[in-house]
């Protein structure tokens, strides 16, 4: 595949001037509580704001739920787990799942990178998902579809397409790679992440689960009515990561290499590039390009890798542009709508400034 060419040379960007582009970007947001957070190089600029009055704990210390932005992370796990040698990419699913367990031959056909990067021909979410979830769609569509019922939906599954033909974005799929990577290891897939990822890169900030009392964000519908955190049942690994701004820094920082203390181990810092590497195209004139676990887009100032995720009410943006040490990251508590500015306002701080 041919990689976009490097990033023109660009003068240094003084924090004083990166603080004066978050305060005008923020404006084009609304939302109750908005952060908005630049590191270039490790240097940090952090913006915070909302049409709510701020509580005890700051903004940017409240751990926000990332919704899909949660997926770079199962895609490093996957990545670190390969460098270490315990899976590889093209280990199949049901073998790791249910060995000898009888399964549609597509199914038997799906490996560990077709779930990853949505190319296993797998839906968006079991069809079975539905009729439980439509019922409470607006206050808990995930809580009553647990671990097992995923996995039973998997082997039982008659994809769509062949696996490995044609990109569709699946939560379905990412969630039955954080089940096979947990039977593969023996490990429960959230203390598979924070062994693997979060304590390696000094994530204390980032989990899984809600914390104490006062710690998470609240999310919010658009008329501004809050909404009860979110439970993902089964579906840990597409959606389940919260996080403090301040740490969604850090998980980028570690990718740009930008952070005054890089990775050691060495298995580590090869799943960093190796998710940074773009492996397929997609779409019109195959013009869309993805990582293992990135969306990759050109800009004027080099190659942007990103993924947004919302939730109930929430909304996240992690993005960086790999070898220039630009990371941006970025939270609402407010639920996505049509017209809404969120994305477009944080994609534009990766592309559009030096």
């Amino acid at each position: 595949m041919t990689e976009v060419t490097a990033a023109p040379a660009t003068a240094p960007v003084s924090p004083a001037a990166t603080a004066r582009v978050l305060a005008e970007a923020a404006r084009a947001v609304d939302a109750p509580d908005l952060v908005l957070a630049v590191s270039r190089n490790g240097v940090r600029t952090v913006h915070t704001g909302g049409s709510a009055e701020p509580g005890p704990v700051p903004r940017e210390l409240m751990a926000y739920e990332l919704g899909s932005a949660s997926k770079p992370y199962a895609g490093l796990l996957l990545a670190r787990l390969v460098a270490q040698g315990r899976v590889r990419y093209e280990d199949r699913a049901a073998d790791l799942l249910a060995p000898g367990f009888p399964v549609h031959p597509a199914v038997r056909r799906i490996t560990l990178r077709h779930l990853l990067t949505h190319t296993s021909g797998l839906p968006g979410l079991p069809a079975d998902f539905y009729p439980q979830a439509v019922p409470r769609w607006s206050t808990d569509p995930y809580g009553g579809y647990p671990a097992d019922r995923v996995v039973r939906a998997f082997l039982r599954a008659r994809p769509r397409h062949r696996p490995g033909t044609r990109w569709r974005y699946s939560n379905f799929a990412v969630s039955v790679l954080g089940h096979t990577l947990a039977a593969a290891t023996g490990t429960p897939w959230e203390v598979l992440l924070h062994q693997q990822v979060l304590a390696p890169l000094g994530l204390d900030a980032t989990r899984v689960r809600p914390g104490p009392d006062g710690t998470d964000a609240v999310g919010h519908r658009r008329d501004g009515t809050p909404v009860p955190a979110l439970d993902t049942g089964g579906f840990t690994a597409a959606g389940a990561v919260r996080a403090t701004p301040l740490d969604l820094l850090t998980f980028l920082e570690a990718h740009t290499g930008g952070a005054a203390d890089s990775p050691t181990d060495s298995s580590l810092a090869a799943a960093l590039t190796e998710v940074t590497r773009p492996v397929l195209r997609r779409g019109w004139r195959h013009a869309h390009t993805h990582t293992l676990t990135w969306f990759h887009h050109p800009s004027p100032y080099g190659p942007v890798l990103f993924h947004a995720g919302a939730t109930l009410g929430q909304q996240a943006f992690l993005g960086f542009r790999p070898g220039t040490g630009l990371a941006v990251a970025a939270t609402a508590t407010r639920r996505v709508h049509r017209a809404d500015t969120f994305v477009a306002t944080a994609y534009g701080l990766l592309t559009e400034t030096p």
